[in-house]
């Protein structure tokens, strides 16, 4: 069962903190994390920054899309989303300007097998989070495979373990046709991220919108984690 996000603390320090819940049963083990990282870049570079919290600087790395998003220059206040990496090699601070990025990094690093942090964020730097979701949709094989460091065994792998295995493609066109909201289709890649099937997530997103349609993503995924769980 996966590591799931039950609560958060929002401290005054610039920085969001999660607090994950072994799903395995070890209920007293936390883990802080960090999700979200709000401050001053005081380094600039297109795959690399590093932001002032408070007088600590953290060493963020980014993708090409969110230094563009963000016409990121020293001085410039930004508020990313992130991701805490941790491997044998130590642990890296990935740093994304949307939801969206995000979600689509981490479905890559944990859905796709072969695919690092390294890779995910090549393939963000390489082309924008709704031209990938229209090339797997698609099943486009060959666009997937131009990108730096993709070769066309590992585009295949893409397509293959986000289109048929985990129903990602499903949310993603549902989405552009209109037949589920923007916050549901968030809700739903995060959960499916979180590795649930895309059946279930939508189950258990559709659940919370009966009670409030106007409900946001994070209450969404809230509700839906409890449901999942319960």
């Amino acid at each position: 069962m996966p590591t799931l996000d039950l609560s958060t603390l929002s401290l005054d320090d610039g920085i969001h903190h999660d607090i994950d819940i072994d799903g395995a049963g070890h209920l007293g083990k936390l883990i802080r994390m960090i999700a979200r990282l709000r401050g001053k870049v005081i380094e600039a570079y297109p795959n690399r920054l590093v932001v002032d919290v408070h007088g600590v600087g953290y060493e963020v790395f980014i993708p090409l899309s969110t230094f563009d998003r963000l016409h990121v220059t020293v001085g410039l206040e930004v508020d990313l989303r992130t991701h805490l990496h941790f491997s044998q090699l130590g642990q890296k601070l990935f740093g994304f300007a949307s939801e969206e990025e995000r979600d689509v990094f981490l479905l890559l690093i944990d859905r796709v097998s072969g695919v690092g942090p390294t890779m995910a964020v090549a393939v963000l730097s390489g082309m924008d989070v709704n031209q990938f979701k229209k090339c797997v949709v698609a099943g486009d094989v060959v666009g997937l495979s131009k990108l730096k460091g993709v070769g066309k065994k590992t585009a295949e792998r893409i397509v293959l373990e986000l289109k048929d295995k985990v129903g990602v493609t499903e949310t993603w066109q549902d989405a552009a046709a209109g037949q589920v909201s923007a916050s549901a289709a968030d809700a739903e890649l995060a959960l499916i991220a979180l590795g649930y099937k895309q059946v279930d997530a939508r189950k258990a997103v559709r659940k919370i919108l009966d009670g409030d349609m106007a409900a946001p993503t994070e209450v969404l995924i809230r509700g839906a984690l409890r449901a999942l769980q319960g």
